[in-house]
């Protein structure tokens, strides 16, 4: 194998090993990258809602990024283009597995429990969630 197709698995080690939730500004920059696949900072900057923050903010916010191996960047010089080093997915996975270990006992029944408790799960979204359950359980 070459150094190429090792760093992937490394980044994902890493990130599972060694995880790290995003504060609420990487998050949002994470956002803007995730859903764009790539973007300059003054880029991510426009996409941002009001009052948006400084340029050299949300640069700062990036190469915070890149060390915590959330972004990768290309040189488009004079600027650097930042791209996604993981998927959202990854990410997604990685933190609610955090909550359900850390607030559910890693039980999925006590997750639905609680949402369903404090009358947040529709009638509509009851019955999707159950034929979503069903689909997932004749797959396997």
């Amino acid at each position: 194998m070459t150094k190429k197709q090792k760093n992937p698995e490394r980044r994902l080690n890493i990130i599972h090993n060694d995880f790290k939730e995003l504060t609420r500004a990487e998050e949002e920059v994470m956002n803007i990258i995730w859903k764009d696949g790539g973007c300059f900072v003054h880029e991510v900057i426009a996409r941002m809602s009001e009052p948006k923050p400084a340029y050299t903010t949300v640069s700062t916010v990036c190469r915070i990024l890149v060390s915590k191996g959330f972004l990768s960047y290309k040189l488009q010089s004079p600027s650097h283009q930042y791209l996604p080093a993981i998927s959202r997915e990854i990410y997604t996975d990685k933190m609610m597995g955090n909550v359900m270990q850390n607030y559910f006992d890693n039980s999925f029944k006590q997750l639905v429990s609680f949402f369903a408790e404090r009358k947040k799960v529709s009638e509509q979204e009851r019955e999707e969630i159950i034929a979503l359950l069903s689909q997932t359980l004749d797959k396997e």
